[in-house]
């Protein structure tokens, strides 16, 4: 536990705050007038990714939480877990899939994640913005079916279903927003 203040805020901080983790992904100094100054900030949830808005009065502690960045590969599913190991190391951990978040449909094994570790524990799991995969199945898109933005189905290689636009068939690689899970583009 860190002693911190809001003068030390930094994009990709994480602090505790209401007993739980976040990470600070945009802060503003704000001193208007003759008020007193205060921090505008947006933190991000580790646990649920829920982002909220939040007020800090200028030069309040908070609580710093060090956190060490270290990439971890994904190995494979055993029941509810999702067992990663750690690159450097070469440790294995099982994760629950509830601290994943729905983006780990789109993982496939052999991927790395970065993973925020504090000291032993893992405190959260950033999966890649975006991920590139192979088309499985889809429907032929319909002739003559020009409306803007027709979408349909596909499978992907890790069995997680995504809607695409016609011209897109199996065999195609896409590459995929694991935040949204939508297709973004196709790739060469």
């Amino acid at each position: 536990m860190a002693n911190a203040t809001t003068a030390d805020f930094r994009n990709g901080m994480v602090i505790r705050y209401n007993n739980d983790l976040w990470t600070i992904t945009e802060f503003h100094h704000v001193s208007p007038g003759n008020w007193r100054a205060f921090v505008r900030t947006r933190l991000k949830n580790l646990k649920n990714g829920r982002v909220i808005e939040q007020r800090f009065n200028a030069g309040e502690a908070i609580d710093e939480v060090r956190v060490e960045h270290q990439n971890w590969q994904f190995l494979y599913v055993d029941g509810d877990d999702y067992v990663f190991m750690n690159t450097d190391t070469f440790d294995q951990q099982p994760i629950r899939r509830e601290m994943l978040g729905d983006g780990i449909k789109f993982l496939k094994e052999g991927d790395v994640v970065e993973m925020l570790v504090d000291g032993e524990t893992i405190v959260a799991v950033e999966l890649p913005n975006f991920v590139e995969l192979t088309v499985e199945s889809a429907e032929p898109g319909v002739r003559g079916d020009t409306a803007n933005n027709v979408t349909k189905p596909a499978t992907l290689e890790t069995g997680s279903t995504v809607n695409v636009p016609l011209f897109v068939n199996p065999g195609d690689k896409i590459r995929i927003d694991t935040r949204t899970g939508q297709y973004v583009s196709r790739v060469k």
